[in-house]
């Protein structure tokens, strides 16, 4: 009888584990081309890694649709903040060497490090920096900040006109320019850059040919991929952003086949190749909850919070560590399941989707061995439907613009330098039926504004990913307004 039943626990193990990898073998390949073309998806990349293997890494789609260029495993994405968890890293590294502290005072390291009052300045930890628990609000000031011609140090200075929505460690508020300012620690500690502390650290020994911090090996890449977004209902190519100032918060492109390695380093508490590439304590230390960001979804999901450029939830009675990024035209997501051993990276070229977030999802149930849901079919759905409202929101913005009697004097009027204290300023110049902006900051944004009523306006952009929105708008003042998913705020310029 004990025999039998050891048999019937081996029978029924080898019948899990078979399930899962026929899922992915067999399954797995045919679900995502079915659902590209549902979220009509230009190009994709997916590398899955269990027991320090890669048992699934393909591309799918176009990396370019206009040269009809395929997406392989070497197709370089903009990874965006799934940079962060190298940072974090790098951090908990030179701990580890004792060239700093992550309960250090920034102000310790960088003096010109500043928030917009001294008892914060004075406080603020490179833990805190690095858990998103500094006090901005989820995504604050990073319209000022991405795709600006500004240093990584203006960047950081420019946080002291910025007032934070919450008090220091008293919520959590995803913020860029936390990471950005942990980055710049690494040069003020141990003489070398950001950018080739993680070549050294973690490129170079993880053979990661195909990954860089820096812009200029991204746009000279001939395997790199273009980027996508929608305007109206189409899907359009648009210019990736230039990241460099963004660094240590989302400057990172890489490909599948090099991510999987990174994968692998991390399930194996830092050991790739039989070689320990960072001590197994530093792992530990990025996976520690510092922030609670969440009670959880529920159904199996009950907590989620933040560590060291990693968030940390439970699925399937599994912790799991993970972290999505994007920026224009590109979504990621990298994942962990360190109890199964096991973890995967998505990379698309499309922002006009939640196919990387369904999938994501649809992989980690299958790993913890839980029920299949299709997710991408009910994500689509809130999408579609999501779309059409805004459409229809956009369309009537046009009709207003449409019908609203403007003249060449109305956008004389409001020619002239206008200025924003956190920002700077822009410059408006008349046309005869519309005015355009130029930003101090940001060359690729120049904007169209069109009057829609007394005192408003429709503004649209260059860079589509910005969106078309109803702002205030006269002579005085013109609010500047973009997607949320960039930028909650609005920014209200003066007339000087």
């Amino acid at each position: 009888m004990k025999k039998f039943l050891k048999i019937l626990v081996l029978l029924l193990l080898v019948d899990s584990g078979f399930a899962q990898i026929n899922f992915i073998n067999d399954s797995l390949d045919i679900y995502i081309k079915r659902e590209m073309k549902r979220w009509r998806l230009p190009g994709m990349a997916v590398a899955i890694v269990r027991d320090g293997k890669v048992i699934f890494m393909k591309g799918y789609g176009y990396a370019d649709k206009a040269k009809k260029t395929m997406v392989n495993e070497n197709t370089i994405f903009q990874i965006a903040s799934c940079t962060k968890a190298f940072t974090g890293a790098s951090l908990a590294l030179l701990e580890k060497y004792g060239k700093l502290k992550l309960d250090d005072k920034v102000k310790t390291h960088l003096s010109y490090f500043k928030l917009n009052e001294e008892c914060l300045t004075q406080q603020v930890t490179i833990r805190d920096a690095l858990s998103h628990r500094i006090g901005f609000s989820t995504f604050q000031s990073d319209f000022i900040n991405f795709n600006s011609t500004k240093s990584r140090k203006q960047l950081i200075e420019n946080m002291a006109l910025i007032k934070p929505k919450h008090g220091l460690r008293e919520a959590y508020g995803y913020c860029n320019m936390g990471f950005v300012t942990a980055g710049e620690i690494i040069p003020a500690v141990c003489d070398t850059s950001w950018d080739d502390y993680l070549k050294h650290h973690f490129f170079i020994p993880l053979d990661m040919k195909n990954t860089s911090t820096l812009q200029k090996d991204f746009f000279a890449a001939s395997n790199a991929s273009k980027a996508y977004s929608m305007f109206d209902t189409a899907i359009v190519e648009v210019e990736a952003m230039h990241l460099d100032n963004m660094s240590a918060s989302a400057s990172i492109s890489s490909s599948v086949n090099d991510m999987s390695k990174w994968l692998i380093m991390q399930l194996y508490n830092g050991k790739y190749n039989n070689k320990q590439i960072v001590p197994a304590e530093v792992i530990e230390a990025t996976r520690e909850s510092n922030t609670i960001v969440a009670d959880g979804e529920g159904n199996g999901n009950n907590f989620e919070t933040y560590g060291l450029g990693w968030f940390l939830k439970d699925e399937g009675s599994k912790k799991v560590v993970l972290h999505s990024g994007g920026v224009s035209g590109f979504l990621s997501n990298t994942v962990l399941v360190p109890e199964k051993n096991a973890g995967f990276v998505i990379l698309t070229n499309s922002d006009a989707q939640y196919f990387f977030e369904a999938l994501t999802k649809v992989l980690i149930r299958d790993i913890t061995e839980q029920k299949f849901q299709d997710y991408s079919k009910n994500y689509y759905s809130y999408f579609k439907d999501k779309s059409l409202s805004q459409q229809k929101i956009l369309n009537a913005l046009r009709e207003k613009v449409r019908v609203y009697s403007s003249n060449a004097n109305d956008y004389k009027k409001l020619e002239g330098v206008f200025y924003n204290a956190q920002y700077g300023k822009i410059i408006v110049v008349a046309k005869e039926k519309h005015a355009e902006i130029d930003f101090e900051f940001h060359p690729m944004y120049k904007a169209k504004v069109q009057f829609s009523g007394q005192g408003t306006a429709m503004i649209s952009y260059m860079d589509p990913t910005l969106g078309i929105h109803e702002i205030k708008c006269d002579e005085k003042t013109i609010e500047i307004k973009v997607n949320a998913e960039l930028d909650m705020d609005s920014y209200f310029f003066t007339k000087k």
